[in-house]
């Protein structure tokens, strides 16, 4: 699922990521957790409200969140159910192997990863770790620690992500995209000639907020695209959803300390427990940081003059499943065996779910796709809709077919602009419908 993921481009996003539909469930098959291969539903007290974001950080704890889950419904994508919950997609893909991302199976109990191990890292300013696709930002107030924490979207493998320290140089409200030369050169290569200057709005990559950090060029930005957030999808930038840096533009002064590392494997202690986390990631840095993870585990073992239990490190690290897994006692004893998930109540509406308004004869549309198959027609719907910005489009039966159509539009430049970004997005032939004129 790495590869595929990573192989994403910005505009090529939600196109490439329909692949890890069967990627995810090649990969997944012997990896099904407890909440995947459960038992027949046994009513229980649902949670109502659940913490996404801030947590209390005590001396010595290296672990914060705790792992959910949820029912789904008909009409959820795991994309909606990511953004809801503060999550990437990334994360809620790798903790649900063989779960179908756009059409996942309505009344399937799924884990939401919402536990996560700090990264090694000083606790001041703002910590990013591109391998976890998370942002942690601490905070100090009357000599107790917090932190908040939130998905981010990262570079691609081509255009990766600087790491290293650096500081918040300026904040900029409605920003405007000043487009580099390699990107616009890029955009020109697929038929996308970009202005030079994209002035704010919701064709503008950048969001509503933005962080300039000291490395030239290098933001923390909001997005349009908020379906990419947990994807190794962008420039070098990191984006977050637009909610997300809403706050975090809010609470960061200029001059805040940044932080990026690249940390896929994770160890930390909570409660006398240590807990193991991995993430999938380039092979280029699997030898020296498994190195290392593998001597803080060599020393532990030594320090406690008690075995790990080997076994399970290696399946924790060959599943790479980003959830943070106990693999050792610190103090005998100490330890409480490992619950299930609480289950959270479906939320009546999911945050930042994309909208379809009703498509009327007397507006503009564009039929995206003739298919036989419903499903097919269902997901490629759902794919259009998390376009960014928005491409609303639903499924028509017709004859004996089904037909995807995009739209409204308010007139022929926004439909035959939408046309040509389902062609250069997802390599679609979209046909623009006139509106019915009424006699």
């Amino acid at each position: 699922m790495r590869r595929i993921i990573e192989l994403i481009s910005l505009p090529a996003t939600l196109r490439l990521m329909t692949l890890l539909v069967v990627i995810s469930f090649l990969q997944g098959c012997t990896a099904m957790t407890r909440i995947q291969g459960e038992s027949p539903f046994v009513p229980r007290q649902l949670e109502e409200h659940v913490v996404r974001n801030e947590f209390p950080l005590a001396k010595g704890e290296d672990v914060i969140g705790r792992a959910r889950s949820v029912r789904l419904e008909k009409g959820d994508t795991l994309p909606d159910i990511a953004r809801h919950f503060s999550l990437g997609l990334n994360g809620v893909s790798a903790a649900n192997p063989g779960v179908d991302i756009w059409l996942p199976e309505p009344g399937k109990r799924i884990l939401l990863p919402m536990s996560f191990i700090l990264p090694d890292a000083p606790r001041k300013g703002i910590v990013i770790n591109l391998a976890a696709m998370r942002l942690f930002q601490f905070k100090e107030t009357k000599g107790s620690l917090a932190v908040v924490t939130y998905p981010v979207g990262v570079g691609a493998e081509d255009r990766p992500t600087p790491e290293g320290l650096m500081r918040v140089e300026r904040k900029v409200t409605r920003p405007t995209w000043h487009v580099p030369v390699s990107i616009a050169k890029a955009h020109l290569k697929k038929g996308d000639p970009l202005p030079a200057t994209v002035l704010p709005g919701p064709q503008n990559p950048l969001g509503e907020y933005a962080l300039y950090l000291s490395a030239q060029s290098y933001l923390i930005h909001g997005t349009n695209k908020p379906a990419s957030i947990g994807l190794r999808a962008t420039n070098g930038c990191v984006r977050l959803y637009p909610e997300d840096v809403k706050r975090l533009y809010e609470s960061t002064p200029v001059k805040s300390p940044v932080s990026i590392v690249n940390q896929p494997y994770l160890l930390g202690q909570s409660n006398g427990v240590m807990y193991l986390e991995v993430h999938d990631t380039a092979e280029d840095t699997d030898s020296v940081e498994l190195d290392r993870i593998y001597r803080k585990l060599k020393a532990l073992e030594k320090e406690s003059g008690r075995p790990l239990d080997w076994n399970k490190v290696k399946k924790v690290l060959a599943e790479a499943r980003g959830i943070p897994v106990p693999i050792f006692e610190i103090r005998p004893g100490s330890g409480k065996a490992v619950a299930d998930p609480p289950e959270i109540r479906h939320p009546g509406e999911l945050n930042g779910r994309p909208k379809i308004p009703e498509l009327r004869a007397d507006a503009w549309s564009v039929l995206a796709a003739d298919l036989r198959d419903e499903t097919e027609a269902v997901r490629l719907a759902a794919i259009i809709n998390h376009q960014g910005p928005h491409i609303p489009a639903r499924v028509i039966a017709k004859d004996s077919g089904y037909q995807v159509v995009a739209g409204p539009f308010s007139d022929s430049k926004e439909a035959k602009d939408a046309a040509r970004r389902l062609k250069i997005d997802l390599e679609l032939d979209g046909r623009v419908i006139e509106p019915v004129r009424k006699r």
